[in-house]
């Protein structure tokens, strides 16, 4: 049998990748995998390879716990920025209208829908660190950027939504002179 994990400890698994041990009980450990969210790994598993071992400790504090996962996702670029929606904004709704009114207009508050905004940049980002860790040519990373990056100038509409300027989309940036 392998040395018990502690909370916090990282390991990698060949099926779910990298992961966070969050909890453990008396048959498990509760591993976050940064993919693949948060699944139950049996204390006897011997398959996935421990890339930073913490002793178990008998109790650990929820503060503790949080600053610990905090500082994996902030390492792994997994911790969505606080972004501030446009003061202007706060409160409004975005209503969606047909031209001919034979469909319920729907209402979807903004900063609703600018979270989702940010989760689609997010996602996008994600998709970029993917492929430019894959083991692609240089070639094809560079199509497959190319497409992220006029998908941030789509996105560039929604700039109007942010507060601060360095927050917002930028697509492919002409040569005006």
């Amino acid at each position: 049998m392998s040395e018990l994990l502690g909370i916090g400890s990282r390991v990698r698994h060949n099926m779910y990748g990298k992961g966070v041990v969050i909890s453990v009980d008396a048959d498990n450990y509760q591993v976050c995998f940064m993919e693949n969210g948060i699944t139950p790994i049996g204390k006897n598993y011997t398959g996935w390879d421990v890339i930073e071992r913490i002793k178990p400790a008998q109790t650990v504090s929820y503060t503790a716990l949080e600053r610990s996962l905090e500082r994996v996702l902030q390492n792994h670029d997994l911790l969505t920025a606080d972004i501030e929606l446009a003061h202007k904004w706060e409160g409004g709704s975005l209503i969606i209208r047909d031209a001919d009114d034979s469909v319920k207009e729907k209402e979807i508050p903004i900063d609703t829908f600018f979270k989702k905004i940010i989760m689609v940049r997010e996602r996008l980002r994600v998709m970029e660190q993917r492929i430019n860790n894959s083991s692609l040519t240089e070639a094809e990373k560079i199509n497959l950027q190319q497409y992220i990056t006029r998908a941030y100038g789509s996105l560039t509409t929604f700039n109007v939504l942010f507060q601060n300027k360095d927050e917002q989309f930028v697509g492919s940036r002409s040569s005006k002179s």
